[in-house]
This record gives structure tokens, C-alpha cells and sequence, in this order.
């Protein structure tokens, strides 16, 4: 509970920035599943929207010990919980958690437990490659495969990624999600997740044949869930 509040509630810390527009989305989602009915009803938000964290898709960028500095920050300005606006990012879940002592309520685990609760046995991703490895891990924890695209369409999958972080959600790059969620069906997916928080900017269920999970509105809803405690928050690290 933050510091010199009466209320019961946690205050969550939330890494942002990885871009502006996937954590704007993410907050918005936040607020619209808190049930509250005055300003006081709602969870104390501490973000830190640093678009200026090195490109986490690239190896050996720097971007971890500039993650672990944001979390200590969220914690030390009053943070219970901390949450990560970006897939990506949490190839670093372990340093930021050292760095800040705080427990992280996990993107991807919350993305990949949503597949197996659907009954997902072959869960299609689209995301950058680091995320893929991610999914990978914690599907095959859970009995699920991972179907990704092919390499020049994941390098074409990136390139639209670089289009709606700069600002192009049209009806264009629309088609182009769309034709890349039905890559993985044929694929085999009998599930899709968005795997990168931008893909939601330009993508949901009406462009999918299977089932749509999108990390970030889950994360929002599990983050609104154990600051109210209706939801135990996750053991910290080490703990």
C-alpha cells in the first residue's frame, strides 16, 4: 500500500513509453475496468512513459539496466506492484524485479494462462522475436505449441509494427494484421495472441477466425484485480 494512504488498495508502478500509444491504450483499458463511481474509487497509477528505453529488439541495446532504473524509481515513489506495458520488455522481468524489490504481474504469463483457459492447443503469436521466445517458454509450461510466421513475413510483420508506432493505424496496415493473424491459422493457430501491445492499435477479434487474446486489456483487468484485492498479487522474486 502506498505511503500515507488510508486506502487498502496497491498502488501500481507501470514501465511505459514502449511506445506512447500501446501504454495510453493500456491505461485507458485500466480505467475502464476499475469499478468505480467517484475519482476516490479508482487505483493510484504511477507511470513512467520513457519512449527514450534503447529498442528492446535489439541484442545487447541497453535496454535492461534502463528498466531496472524506472522500477526502482516506480518503487521508490510509491509503487506496490508493478506492471509492464510492453511484451518485449520482459525478456527483463528478472532485473527490474531485483531492482525494485516489488512482485511484476506478468504480461506474458497472463497472455499465455488466457490460450490454455480457452483450450488453445496450438497458440499462433505475433510479436517481435524476443517476444516469441517468450511465448514459446511459457506455452510449452502449459502443453501448447507455438505457431509464429514464416521469416520474411515476421520481417514483414515488423515493418508494419514500425508503421503504427509511427502513428499509421489506416485501413491498410489494418489488412496487412489481419492477413498476418491468417498466416498463423493456416498455420494451425486455434488461437491468436497480439503479442506486441501495438498490434491491438490495428487489429481485434473481428480480424481474427480463432479466438483473440490481447495481453494488454488482460493485464489491465488482472492489475485492477490485485490492487483491489480480488486477486492475490504474485510473489516478489526470491520470495
Amino acid at each position: 500500500m502506498a505511503e500515507g494512504s488510508s486506502d487498502t488498495s496497491l498502488a501500481l508502478g507501470v514501465l511505459g513509453g514502449m511506445g506512447p500509444a500501446a501504454t495510453l491504450d493500456f491505461l485507458t483499458k485500466l480505467q475502464s475496468f476499475t469499478p468505480a463511481k467517484t475519482d476516490q474509487d479508482h487505483i493510484r497509477v504511477l507511470v513512467d512513459i520513457n519512449p527514450k528505453v534503447p529498442d528492446r529488439n535489439l541484442a545487447g541495446s541497453g535496454a535492461g539496466p534502463v528498466l531496472a532504473e524506472m522500477a526502482g524509481a516506480l518503487a521508490g515513489a510509491g509503487a506496490d506492484v508493478l506492471a509492464i506495458a510492453c511484451n518485449t520488455a520482459h525478456a527483463h522481468a528478472d532485473l527490474i524485479q531485483r531492482a525494485s524489490g516489488l512482485p511484476l504481474i506478468d504480461m506474458i504469463e497472463t497472455a499465455s494462462s488466457a490460450a490454455r483457459d480457452r483450450g488453445a492447443r496450438r497458440v499462433g503469436v505475433l510479436g517481435t522475436k524476443v517476444a516469441l521466445r517468450l511465448y514459446r517458454e511459457y506455452l510449452a509450461a502449459q502443453a501448447m505449441g507455438l505457431v509464429t510466421l514464416e521469416p520474411r513475413r515476421q520481417d514483414e510483420f515488423m515493418a508494419t509494427i514500425y508503421k503504427i508506432k509511427a502513428g499509421d493505424t489506416g485501413p491498410g496496415v489494418r489488412r496487412e494484421m489481419a492477413d498476418y493473424a491468417a498466416d498463423l491459422v493456416a498455420g494451425g493457430a486455434d488461437a491468436l495472441i497480439a503479442g506486441c501491445t501495438e498490434a491491438p492499435l490495428a487489429m481485434g477479434p473481428k480480424d481474427v477466425r480463432v479466438a483473440f487474446i490481447d495481453p494488454g486489456e488482460l493485464l489491465a483487468r488482472r492489475c485492477v484485480a490485485v490492487c483491489l484485492g480480488l486477486e492475490p498479487a504474485p510473489a516478489a522474486l526470491g520470495a
